[in-house]
């Protein structure tokens, strides 16, 4: 059985019209179009892309797993971070790209029991399918929350995105030594095929020589993550940018023996590394630089506020309190919180793959999340 044999026929339908659309624009390209424009379309084309359309993604009946989806303890957790930051800058909180609502219910849940609730929950989503599923599981939250189709000329508060960078696309480069190439997508015998072509001046070209990596190295290079830093930070007034999200440090991210770079793919819960393969209905995704989302940020007048594991982050915030709410001698209850606290942070689950950075403007307070663990040196 191939990895793809359970494609339903509405799924392997929607996925050639999401091809003819890309092969068309390659055609209108010249014969050749950058990986981040395919994985563009792949994922956001309207109607048909990963997120833009109507297929499950999240959970089990999707192709991941996501960590609210994991236990509401995440999203609790997270919310005595958000009510400091929300005490604090006097705003409103918004998510970019909610998934399934889930982060949101529960984050909501929390600000309200905390005495913290925002005046606004603003939800900037793409995906109209994914915005009546937050609406049906958001019903209780109704008046507060509201959706956006384009992030605000100004916003005071918290923005938030869990696991939003690594959805964004990602130029593929090559080092070679008769210079940089860059990855691309051209059409052969019907079908996607890669093919580079050297790459010229660029600011994606001014990135890469910067880096200086040995000939036969390939690798990302996420200049729409670092874009989305420079409008926020343009346009937060006051409060925080915090992001969770699984990645590295710019010496880990290009280390020697992660060669042939991060770019991965997701299907009914099974990686690999197969991205031209029935566009629309896989994740495509690479893993965060977190040290070039931070040198973006602080470029554009942000602070800093802080970068640390997904762990010490949420033992920062409270976790283990907010676990001890339910007796041990509560087998039936206690132990499952117990095991969907041990895979958010734990080293061999959740725990130090994901990070949280956080970003603050006309903020002088220290955030509570990174009192501990603090990364920024390595940075």
């Amino acid at each position: 059985m191939t990895l793809f044999s359970s494609l339903s026929p509405e799924e392997a339908q929607s996925s050639a019209r999401l091809a003819e659309l890309i092969r068309e624009e390659i055609t209108a390209s010249g014969g050749w179009l950058s990986f981040a424009r395919f994985m563009e379309l792949a994922l956001y084309a309207p109607g048909l892309g990963y997120y833009s359309g109507g297929a499950a993604k999240f959970g089990a009946a999707g192709d991941f797993v996501t960590a609210p989806e994991i236990s509401a303890l995440f999203g609790r957790t997270l919310a005595r971070q958000a009510a400091q930051i929300l005490e604090a800058s006097g705003g409103d909180l918004l998510e970019l790209g909610a998934g399934s609502g889930k982060l949101a219910f529960d984050l909501l849940g929390e600000l309200q029991h905390l005495d913290r609730l925002p005046r606004r929950y603003y939800i900037l989503e793409v995906s109209a399918d994914l915005r009546q599923r937050q609406g049906e599981r958001l019903a209780p939250y109704a008046e507060r929350v509201e959706w956006l189709d384009a992030l605000p000329d100004a916003f005071t508060g918290l923005i938030l995105g869990n696991e939003v960078l690594d959805a964004l696309p990602v130029h593929l480069v090559e080092w070679r030594a008769d210079g940089l190439a860059e990855r691309g997508v051209v059409w052969r015998d019907e079908g996607f095929e890669w093919a580079n072509r050297p790459l010229k001046d660029s600011p994606l070209h001014d990135v890469a020589a910067q880096l200086a990596l040995p000939a036969g190295y390939r690798s990302e290079i996420g200049l729409a993550a670092q874009g989305l830093l420079a409008t926020l930070a343009e346009r937060l007034e006051r409060g925080a940018a915090l992001f969770i999200d699984y990645g590295f440090g710019a010496r880990e991210y290009y280390h020697p023996q992660r060669s042939d770079g991060t770019l991965m793919c997701h299907f009914r819960h099974r990686a690999h590394d197969d991205p031209l393969a029935y566009p629309g209905v896989q994740d495509l995704t690479a893993h965060v630089d977190f040290s070039a989302i931070a040198a973006a940020g602080v470029a554009h007048g942000l602070a800093l506020a802080g970068y640390t594991s997904q762990a010490h982050f949420l033992l920062n915030c409270g976790l283990t309190d907010l676990l001890g709410e339910t007796s041990p001698e509560q087998a039936g209850t206690y132990l499952p919180l117990a095991a969907q606290a041990q895979k958010l942070v734990s080293p061999a689950e959740m725990g130090e793959l994901f990070k949280v950075i956080a970003f603050a403007k006309g903020l002088e307070i220290p955030l509570c999340g990174f009192a501990r663990g603090d990364k920024r040196h390595t940075l």
